[in-house]
């Protein structure tokens, strides 16, 4: 066999596969986008209900301007006057409210963490009552 009509023999048979290669991807691409086409809808054509369906709405900040608030007896206790509260206690006592109240620490374990006694830790939180 002549060495440069196999080289022609094989350029051509790789040519025919390259060109059967992209007309089958044209093919699948052509599937792809008449699916596609079939499955999609424009935002216009959606129904309200429809379009309800594609989004939600955060509704935690909606009141910012209310305040949130329990009633305590007479007293109306919201986050700001219970903040301020908080910052009127000296740093001890305040640090042992926040552990004791926030934390949801014992008075031993946040006498181990300050490195205190346990009963300064009690009488911090309950002196702070007094303020």
């Amino acid at each position: 066999m002549n060495p440069a009509r196999f080289e022609w023999q094989t350029r051509c048979e790789f040519n025919a596969y390259c060109k059967r290669t992209l007309r089958n991807e044209l093919i699948d691409a052509s599937r792809e986008r008449k699916r596609r086409h079939r499955r999609e809808v424009t935002f216009s054509d959606l129904t309200p209900h429809e379009e309800k369906q594609l989004y939600t709405v955060d509704k935690y900040f909606v009141n910012e301007d209310k305040e949130e608030a329990f009633c305590v007896g007479d007293l109306k206790i919201t986050a700001k006057l219970l903040a301020e509260a908080l910052h009127s206690l000296p740093e001890d006592k305040r640090q042992a409210v926040l552990l004791y109240y926030f934390f949801n620490m014992t008075d031993v374990e946040i006498a181990e963490a300050m490195k205190i006694p346990r009963s300064t830790v009690q009488y911090r939180r309950t002196s702070s009552f007094d303020c």
